[in-house]
């Protein structure tokens, strides 16, 4: 089965107006026949600011936010992958907020929440200290074209999302991402997107945001490696691509890695 998912490589919108800014790309993902649409993450809210002024702008996964994006989802008739600031604890407003990524169908109905596990604490930045971490990776989900994994940004560097995912099931791995730019992270980040999907037999895509800091360079990877589309540098760019999901067998037949695994001598 063939069908078209799309990477909306966006940027912050200059007026503040992130829930019109995701009309917009929705519009442009429908005009191009994408049956899914899927945001970097951070998109709700930035990470900038006071610690302080971050919390208190996390909303429940049934706020405002969150209803109007599901209402895009239904507008345009697309499945849409997006993240949020998820307010952690209720009333109390001095619980850090959960990084989460959100799988809402074209009905308008959430059909899977990831609160991110691997929190980024590396190259001077330190994501623990207004976040909380997630303590369950995503199972993934079944949808009409494909079965879908979930990580967000940092948990690419972690093997054992994806391989548990593709134990799950998963055809296709989708990283929503705010990665962050300097020496060598586009190579690190095309390194690893493409060695998760070679590693597992499956499609893997890559989503990053295109504001300052970041590196766009939005990737889709084939289940052999083989890179099927690439957005451009720190730019903004819709990265569209008509995934047919009989690669995969045709990958794992001829390397089963997957069957191949002894986990029975993997153990400390």
């Amino acid at each position: 089965m063939a069908f078209t998912i799309a990477l909306a490589q966006c940027r912050r919108p200059e007026d503040g107006d992130v829930v019109a800014s995701v009309r917009r790309w929705a519009q442009h993902a429908y005009e191009q026949h994408a049956d899914m649409l899927v945001f970097p993450e951070a998109l709700m809210t930035k990470y900038d600011g006071s610690i302080e002024r971050f919390i208190q702008q996390a909303q429940p996964l049934d706020g405002p936010f969150a209803q109007a994006i599901d209402a895009t989802a239904a507008s345009f008739g697309l499945w849409i992958v997006y993240s949020m600031n998820e307010q952690a604890g209720g009333s109390d407003k001095s619980t850090l907020p959960f990084n989460t990524a959100i799988i809402t169908g074209p009905d308008g109905k959430k059909q899977a929440v990831y609160r991110k596990v691997h929190l980024f604490d590396a190259q001077g930045e330190r994501e623990s200290s207004r976040m909380a971490a997630g303590d369950t990776l995503m199972r993934p989900i079944t949808t009409p074209f494909a079965t879908i994994g979930l990580g967000i940004c940092y948990d690419l560097r972690f093997p054992e999302v994806a391989l548990n995912a593709a134990l799950a099931g998963a055809q296709l791995m989708l990283y929503p991402a705010a990665w962050v730019s300097g020496p060598g992270k586009i190579a690190q980040w095309e390194t690893l997107l493409r060695a998760r999907a070679i590693e597992n037999g499956m499609f893997v895509a890559g989503v990053s945001s295109a504001d300052a800091g970041r590196i766009g360079h939005s990737c889709i990877f084939g289940p052999d490696g083989t890179p099927l589309a690439i957005g451009a540098d720190e730019i903004e760019d819709l990265v569209t691509y008509k995934i047919d999901l009989s690669e995969i067998e045709r990958a794992r037949s001829r390397t089963p890695s997957l069957e191949h695994r002894r986990p029975e001598c993997y153990r400390r």
